[in-house]
């Protein structure tokens, strides 16, 4: 019996390992590996070394890739690339797609700041009235 339980102890183990440790790192491995045969020139990335730059050419056959950082062309693996920058078109479209809610929130903003003022001078007012109020008492001594 106590080889039976530790038999199916260590089962549960490799499960537990596959399940949670080697299953999310191929899906991550699967991942970077389609972004990397995505890249193509013009694109601005990031290497795992933090160096940004700008693609400059990317060789399948060495699988390497040429970066212009600057003005200086460096060449990586391809495997060094860490993450691509997305495309300023697309942030672009993003921002074109809400302007309605911007100006919404714009607004909101600037309704909220003038309610902020308006209660900072009735702050001020009653701190002003009460220091009246407390100097006629003062005086009426």
């Amino acid at each position: 019996m106590g080889q039976l339980t530790s038999i199916i102890f260590i089962v549960v183990m490799f499960g537990f390992l596959y399940f949670f440790m080697i299953r999310p790192q191929r899906k991550q491995q699967q991942q970077h590996q389609q972004m990397l045969s995505k890249i193509k020139r013009g694109d601005k990335v990031t290497t795992i070394g933090r160096l940004h730059g700008v693609v400059d050419e990317v060789n399948e056959a060495e699988k390497t890739v040429t970066l212009d950082c600057d003005g200086i062309f460096l060449v990586f693996d391809l495997s060094a690339v860490a993450k691509i920058a997305p495309k300023a078109d697309a942030a672009a479209k993003a921002t074109d797609a809400k302007p309605a809610d911007a100006d919404k929130a714009a607004d909101d903003s600037a309704d909220t700041e003038e309610s902020h003022i308006d209660s900072a001078a009735s702050n001020v007012d009653s701190a002003a009235e009460s220091a009246d109020s407390a100097a006629d008492d003062s005086e009426a001594k």
